[in-house]
């Protein structure tokens, strides 16, 4: 590790910070249904959407309506989707002439970019057609992504009001999210990609001749939009199969920079918005420390371990100095590829700017362990703060079982319903990550697609159902998972992580907005200060050790042994 390194890491969290603040406000605005100074412009826009829908703003939904019109929207969303992927060979811009996909492909493609998990068992400069990256995948990315936007700020209402019956109305929380928020931050920072050497374009590919005099043909494309949304909306699905390890996806340390900051800027914007919400800022201060603290201290350890290198560049007369560099980026660098591989997991977002299945054993373990802790830190735009806030009401039923005390969050007492719903919804990682990764372990058309044998091929399937059961997307690159058996079950776990959990999410929404608010006593809690933060923190590491705990040491530990002792297990 070096002091450049952390600098780096450094001035990419505070530019975050810095105009996370700002953006909350304006996000807090917008989904109070006040005006803003892009109202004049979007405004018209808005409204027009409405009356071409026959949507009414102000009639607004229970938790019921709510979660069942979200339901439908995406259930027509992945039929579409579904259909023009299986259809794109008979569809417009196709100037590659790529066939439709396979059903079971489809299948899994249709499910990811609905669940905002952006699994890609294809190579995209290979596959697609510019007609399915833009009319499919980047429309998925803005609609998947207000989604979640609009179930956190459903659950923050719940919070907010008191003795209501009602936490706002599905399709106008989207329309806001997806024109004032996401839309904007979208086309400037598209440009910003495009000036640093990204392609947009509806050409195919351009022939050019190499330095050895050779030719070769580059596939361009629709790019620098669908990279925009990628990254702002935590999706993570790349245009190329190299995604942002690909030069035209991140040319330069300066693009990687600026795609760390999409990555994180909403999903921190929303903490502030919160606070902004419930008309508390104390609030997201509190929780902004838990998943600070928590991020940089596992991008720490994925540096000082990528740092640290391997036993085998010594054995092999190298000097390991430099650290493992296998599966990285030279223009790039250990601190970028760790603090990437860190917040693209602390995220949902699923992007790699490096191979997680080159780093060492530790290295590799970190990613995976942030998504098994529920992505939270801050995790994906909408849920991250849906989820970790249902953490808060577990942390707070911890803290009033120690002092005999009924507990409270906000103002609302928290019961046996809500704290029913929120342990199914924590239930839902751990049952899909270790019930799949189970039976994939023993069947042979499951271990077929496994690269490597022993602990990493363990680890190889752990990480591919962590990260579709956390809608990340992210991969082990050793694992061939465009079969029938990957795809299917891969995309049920996305479709488990995502909706399975938001269901009992909404319900402890339903149960909440109907109460009544209490002033706080001087016997309430409080939710923050650095009490609540080291409680916060505390229950996030539990739960996920205590899940997961023995199948990594069965994995990655047991392959971080094996590396260091130099046995095969």
């Amino acid at each position: 590790m070096t002091v450049v390194g952390w600098l780096q890491i450094i001035l990419i969290l505070a530019a975050v910070v810095a105009f996370a603040i700002p953006l909350g406000a304006y996000m807090g605005r917008v989904f109070a249904g006040e005006r803003t100074f892009l109202s004049p412009v979007l405004g018209p826009v808005e409204r027009g959407f409405y009356k071409v829908s026959g949507i009414d703003p102000a009639r607004e939904q229970g938790w019921l309506a709510y979660t069942l019109a979200m339901l439908a929207f995406n259930a027509a969303g992945f039929l579409l989707l579904y259909l023009l992927l299986r259809l794109q060979a008979f569809l417009p811009l196709n100037p590659q002439g790529f066939s439709g996909m396979s059903p079971h492909l489809a299948f899994n493609t249709a499910v990811s970019f609905v669940t905002n998990t952006n699994w890609q068992s294809y190579g995209g400069e290979t596959t697609l057609s510019h007609l399915s990256q833009m009319a499919g995948l980047t429309v998925q990315n803005f609609l998947s992504a207000a989604t979640g936007l609009a179930l956190a700020v459903a659950l923050v209402r719940a919070f907010a009001r008191s003795g209501s019956g009602t936490v706002g109305n599905f399709f106008a929380d989207m329309t806001r999210a997806t024109l004032y928020v996401l839309l904007p931050l979208a086309i400037v920072t598209g440009l910003a990609q495009v000036a640093m050497g990204t392609p947009q374009t509806l050409n195919a590919s351009a022939t050019v001749q190499t330095l050895e005099g050779e030719t070769q043909t580059l596939a361009l494309g629709p790019v620098a939009s669908q990279l925009a949304i990628k990254q702002l909306g935590t999706n993570g699905g790349g245009f190329y199969n190299a995604n942002s390890a690909h030069p035209y996806e991140n040319p330069s340390p300066l693009s990687n920079a600026l795609t760390i900051w999409q990555m994180l800027v909403v999903s921190v914007a929303l903490v502030f918005a919160f606070g902004h919400l419930i008309g508390d800022r104390r609030q997201s201060v509190a929780i902004l420390c838990v998943m600070g603290l928590l991020l940089v201290s596992a991008t720490a350890v994925c540096y000082w371990a990528e740092s640290a290198g391997t036993p085998v560049l010594a054995a092999a007369g190298l000097d390991p100095s430099g650290g493992n560099m296998e599966g990285k980026e030279v223009r790039f660098g250990l601190a970028a590829s760790a603090f990437f591989a860190s917040v693209t997991t602390g995220l949902s977002d699923g992007a790699v700017n490096a191979m997680h299945g080159s780093f060492t054993p530790i290295g590799g373990m970190v990613p995976m362990v942030l998504i098994m802790l529920g992505e939270v830190l801050p995790g994906g735009v909408g849920s991250g703060l849906y989820g970790i806030l249902v953490i808060a009401i577990i942390s707070v039923f911890v803290a009033g079982l120690m002092v005999g005390r009924t507990p409270e969050y906000l103002g609302k007492k928290i019961e046996a319903k809500e704290m029913k719903m929120a342990v199914l919804a924590i239930l839902i990682l751990p049952t899909a990550i270790l019930g799949f990764s189970a039976v994939s372990a023993v069947l042979p058309v499951a271990l077929s697609g496994l690269g490597n044998a022993g602990p990493h091929g363990l680890s190889e399937i752990y990480y591919a159902y962590t990260s579709a059961a956390g809608n990340n997307g992210s991969a082990f690159g050793g694992l061939s998972a465009n079969s029938p058996w990957w795809n299917t079950t891969l995309g049920l776990a996305m479709l488990l992580g995502r909706f399975a959990y938001i269901v009992p999410m909404m319900a402890i929404a339903g149960s909440l907005v109907g109460k009544t608010k209490l002033a706080p006593s001087a016997g309430t809690f409080p939710t923050h200060g650095p009490l609540f933060v080291g409680l916060l923190a505390g229950i996030i590491l539990i739960l996920g050790g205590l899940q997961f705990f023995p199948a990594l040491a069965l994995g990655p530990i047991a392959e971080q042994v094996q590396m260091l002792s130099g046995k095969t297990f």
